[in-house]
């Protein structure tokens, strides 16, 4: 690529009671609120969830002023709503269970996973980035792997769980990981060899649908891009911009990483440990070295 790929960015974000800081599962109003302001908000699977959006942009200023522009009306919808949103990757109070929303495929969903889907709740951030082709994103898919833990430890925002700290600066990330295909995803030689794999735990049932496959980074169905999944939402839009930024070159570097490079090729030696370590390492206490992305040994 000449120019440097277009990228964008999926936030998603918690509504809670301005008294009491609950949880509050009334995405549906807030989405309502919003698109009487003329903003489309997504709802998630918890009915206190609600998701942005931004277009594609070329810049990184770009992206800044669009998420800046879509945290605002979020936060003015859900104040229309009487309820505050959250930047962050857990409540500050957590209830029993979380309301799943009130849709036929989330129904499902909290029907076939129970309380994997009902103590939910939880908040990440999504960053798209452009790719040639699909080929092309399998193979950044597999170079970004071990860079992975860096990448969710420099947007940890996650500590607090219960009134307490849970002794990882992501318990976001350990909580996610009780999904069936979650975490880092396996090394994929091919497009093919992907699709065949998605399709066996579909055919399976270890899940409904492509959309279930929340691997940390995934090739796009529909699009030439690669999502990298594995961060907590930032507390502010200029620490989405930075990680999203960061992503963003992590990926110009893979598309240009020469055939016979480390992450080129399948693992062999410690980078499964790397991977299988990252709650345990890079989602603890921030003063503490993490494995390095190549050797797994600490940096």
């Amino acid at each position: 690529m000449s120019d440097p790929p277009t990228f964008g960015a999926e936030e998603e974000f918690l509504l809670v009671d301005p008294r009491t800081g609950e949880p509050a599962p009334r995405n549906a109003d807030v989405a309502a609120e919003a698109a009487r302001r003329g903003v489309e908000l997504q709802l998630e699977l918890s009915s206190c969830q609600v998701e942005t959006t931004s277009s594609v942009v070329a810049t990184s200023s770009e992206l800044g002023e669009e998420l800046s522009r879509l945290r605002r009306a979020a936060a003015q919808a859900a104040e229309g709503a009487g309820l505050r949103l959250l930047a962050t990757g857990l409540p500050p109070a957590t209830p029993h269970e979380f309301p799943v929303t009130d849709t036929p495929r989330y129904r499902r969903i909290g029907a076939e996973y129970g309380m994997v889907a009902h103590e939910q709740g939880i908040c990440g951030c999504h960053v798209h980035v452009q790719v040639p082709d699909r080929a092309a994103a399998v193979g950044v898919s597999n170079w970004l792997r071990p860079w992975l833990p860096s990448l969710l430890a420099l947007s940890a925002n996650s500590a607090v769980y219960r009134s307490a700290d849970s002794g990882f600066a992501s318990w976001r990330s350990v909580l996610w990981r009780r999904w069936p295909v979650a975490g880092p995803p396996p090394f994929f030689p091919s497009p093919d060899d992907y699709d065949r794999t998605v399709q066996m735990l579909i055919d399976s049932e270890v899940i409904l649908d492509h959309k279930m496959v929340y691997w940390d980074v995934r090739p796009s169905e529909n699009f030439p891009t690669i999502e990298v999944r594995v961060a907590d939402v930032p507390a502010t839009v200029e620490e989405t911009v930075l990680l999203a930024t960061l992503v963003r070159a992590a990926v110009m570097t893979a598309l240009e990483a020469p055939a016979d490079e480390p992450g080129r090729l399948p693992p062999a030696g410690p980078a499964r440990g790397v991977l299988e370590g990252r709650p345990r390492r890079a989602g603890r206490a921030r003063a503490r070295p993490g494995p390095r992305p190549r050797r797994g040994a600490r940096a």
